[in-house]
C-alpha cells in the first residue's frame, strides 16, 4: 500500500474532497489529516476494528486513550456527562484552540475509545479542514499523532508520508500545520470542578489557573 496523498486548501476546505475523506473513514480506513498542532490519525471512532487499526499502525499501548476532535463546543454535550463550570470556561476561553480537556464519557461512544477509563480527550481544533471532517462525517474523529511511537510528531504532510506512507491509505496534505507545539492537556474527570494538568504545552498552566479562578 502507498498513501494517497490528497492536498486541501487549509482555511477554504473544498467540499467534494472533505467527502473524499469522510468517504474513505466510513470505509474503516485510517486517514492522516492536519490539525493546528501536529499531523493527526483520524478514524471513526464508533468502527472498533478501525480504532484497533490506529494502536497496530502507530505500536501504541493499549491503555493510553486516543484523544478525540469536535467541530463545535456543543458536540461535548452529546458524547460526554457530567460536563461543569470549569468545563465551560475553558471551552469558551480556549476553543477553537491547542486545548485538549479530559471529561467523563457518555453512553454514546464504544468505552474502547476511552481505553476502557471511562473519560474522553476532547477538543475543538483551529484548523479548518478537521473540523470540516467531523462536521460531514457526524461523529468526532479521533486525532492521535501521525507518527510511529517513539519518533517526532509531524508538522508536514512529508513527515507522515515518510513514517505512515505504506500503512494507511490517505494523507491529507493541508500544508505546514499552525503550531509546533503540543496541546495542552488539562483533566476535569475528577468532577467537583476539579483540575490537573496533565501535560503543559502551547497553552501556560498560569492561563488555565486564571481562567478557573474567576
Amino acid at each position: 500500500m502507498t498513501a494517497e496523498i490528497l492536498r486541501i486548501h487549509p482555511d477554504e476546505p473544498e467540499p467534494d474532497l472533505i467527502a473524499h475523506v469522510v468517504s474513505s473513514l466510513n470505509s474503516g480506513n485510517v486517514v492522516a489529516l492536519p490539525t493546528d498542532t501536529f499531523y493527526g490519525l483520524a478514524v471513526d471512532p464508533v468502527n472498533l476494528r478501525a480504532v484497533d487499526r490506529i494502536y497496530e499502525i502507530k505500536t501504541r499501548a493499549r491503555h493510553k486513550p486516543l484523544s478525540l476532535l469536535i467541530a463545535e463546543v456543543a458536540q461535548a454535550y452529546e458524547i460526554a456527562r457530567s460536563l461543569d463550570t470549569a468545563f465551560d470556561r475553558l471551552a469558551e476561553k480556549f476553543w477553537p484552540g491547542p486545548l485538549t480537556i479530559i471529561v467523563k464519557a457518555g453512553s454514546k461512544l464504544p468505552l474502547r475509545v476511552t481505553a476502557n477509563t471511562g473519560n474522553l480527550a476532547l477538543r475543538v481544533p483551529e484548523a479548518a479542514i478537521p473540523r470540516a471532517v467531523v462536521a460531514k462525517l457526524g461523529l468526532p474523529i479521533t486525532a492521535t499523532s501521525a507518527n510511529l511511537s517513539g519518533l517526532p510528531e509531524c508538522t508536514y504532510a512529508n513527515g507522515v508520508r515518510d513514517q505512515l506512507g505504506d500503512k494507511i491509505p490517505l494523507i491529507v496534505d493541508g500544508g505546514p500545520t499552525a503550531r509546533s507545539t503540543a496541546t495542552t492537556i488539562v483533566d476535569l474527570s475528577g468532577g467537583g470542578n476539579s483540575w490537573m494538568i496533565l501535560r503543559e504545552g502551547a497553552i501556560p498552566t498560569h492561563e488555565i489557573a486564571l481562567t478557573l479562578q474567576r
